[in-house]
């Protein structure tokens, strides 16, 4: 068992000092926020994300897991520090490191015994340098305290079981002591180890995001390509799955990538790249395709419409992806956005994430129901691909319409079947040529 501190209970750092605690270790998380403190002391969680709730509930009866505000007292009682705090873009695309950087003051601060420092946020290549050196000017001893590198790898919505079943765990090290830390921290989980220098670690996990980043950017150019020639980019998708060098997963077309790695990732490694002197040219260009696939689905949208003016629109869908509540970088912000500016009226429905959008557009109308949504609207767009819509009355849905228009953005309804029924429906590189007998 480790004593571990967690500093940050965002996604990243109360799933994994959940999880941590989970396998057997002793876990304190630490945010300055007392309101959030307070909540998860009640047993509750700020975030939604499925199964976590039960285990900090579980963990924290167990006496495994605990919340404090207090970041001296938290690493003064461990032995093992991960640094999980935000790290959100600036103006010029690159990673603002202001917490992390407070963060490694504290703890400097703070610890009165050898303390190993883990990097869990993501940040840019060398960033364990930086720490390293104000670790050197500010620790009470520089022998105190060791830095490491952890990233993580976790999706929202499925966020407890990758860390619990990870397809590996990166171990950024300068020391065999450190590397058996981590080692013994990871015991309980079974997956490969690869140990790393930190600027290598670092470098993972930029590197991974951006790949996938480019791969969905790739399927959606294709997507455009089906369109325009007739073909169906799902079956493309899986004629080039079968080849074992590239695989299906991530070959799913549709309106984009969003959320809080991929868009700030990506930028940062563009950034990154440019310091060291390295036009990063394929990332921009799978950032500028990314940006281009939300506005070819407003573009097919508004062709079906006319114009957006006085029509009324409902959006299945506010999420960046399904079993999550986050909004960052969500496609659906944009489509409102548009919409709104355009004098369109707008319902919308989401299982979990209205309260949140309410926030950014309150004059917009939100639903309990996704028929409730699609009640005399001129369209209907899916944003997220939430299972519960693909279950939907679609007899139901076209009977309450005031049109039979549905613009598909994640490719949920088979063309040809929708075609039957009678709707104008839209989807993403699947030509309605492609299905012609």
């Amino acid at each position: 068992m480790k004593r571990v501190c967690m500093v940050g209970t965002g996604y990243v750092g109360l799933v994994t000092g959940t999880c941590l605690a989970e396998v057997g270790n002793k876990v304190i998380c630490v945010d300055k926020d007392e309101s959030k403190i307070s909540t998860l002391k009640a047993g509750k969680i700020p975030i939604y994300e499925p199964g976590l709730e039960p285990l900090v509930r579980k963990n924290s009866k167990a006496g495994r897991l605990s919340f404090s505000t207090s970041v001296a007292d938290a690493v003064r009682a461990s032995e093992i520090v991960f640094i999980a705090v935000n790290t959100p873009p600036q103006k010029d695309g690159g990673a603002d490191l202001s917490f992390v950087e407070a963060c490694t003051r504290e703890v400097a601060r703070a610890a009165n015994k050898y303390t190993l420092l883990v990097e869990k946020s993501t940040v840019p290549v060398k960033t364990g340098e930086r720490i390293r050196k104000t670790l050197e000017v500010l620790s009470q001893s520089k022998s105190f305290v060791e830095v490491a590198s952890n990233p993580e790898f976790l999706r929202e919505g499925t966020a407890v079981n990758d860390f619990l079943n990870p397809d590996r765990i990166i171990i950024g090290v300068q020391s065999k002591k450190a590397e058996a830390m981590m080692r013994d921290l990871y015991k309980k989980i079974k997956a490969p180890i690869i140990v790393t220098d930190i600027n290598s670690a670092e470098l993972i996990k930029h590197a991974s995001n951006s790949f996938l980043a480019m791969k969905i950017s790739y399927i959606n150019a294709i997507a455009q390509i089906c369109e325009k020639v007739g073909a169906d980019v799902e079956k493309v998708a899986e004629g080039m799955g079968y080849d074992k060098r590239i695989g299906r997963s991530f070959l799913n077309a549709g309106i984009g990538y969003g959320g809080s790695c991929f868009p700030k990732d990506v930028s940062a490694f563009i950034k990154i790249s440019e310091e060291v002197g390295y036009d990063f040219k394929i990332l921009k260009g799978a950032a500028a395709v990314n940006e281009d696939q939300k506005s070819h689905v407003l573009k097919t949208l508004k062709e079906a419409l006319w114009t957006f003016k006085d029509k009324t629109i409902g959006i299945l869908g506010l999420s960046f992806k399904p079993e999550t509540d986050d909004l960052r970088n969500a496609p659906a912000i944009d489509f409102i956005q548009t919409l709104l500016d355009e004098q369109a009226q707008v319902k919308a429905y989401d299982p979990v994430a209205m309260e949140k959008m309410k926030q950014l557009f309150p004059t917009v109308e939100y639903c309990d129901s996704p028929y409730k949504a699609a009640q005399k609207a001129d369209a209907l767009l899916i944003a997220t691909e939430w299972k519960e819509f693909s279950q939907l009355d679609l007899k139901r849905i076209k009977k309450i319409m005031n049109t039979n228009i549905i613009i598909d953005g994640r490719n949920i309804f088979d063309p040809t079947a929708m075609k039957k029924m009678g709707f104008t429906y839209h989807c993403i590189g699947r030509s309605p040529k492609a299905f012609e007998n």
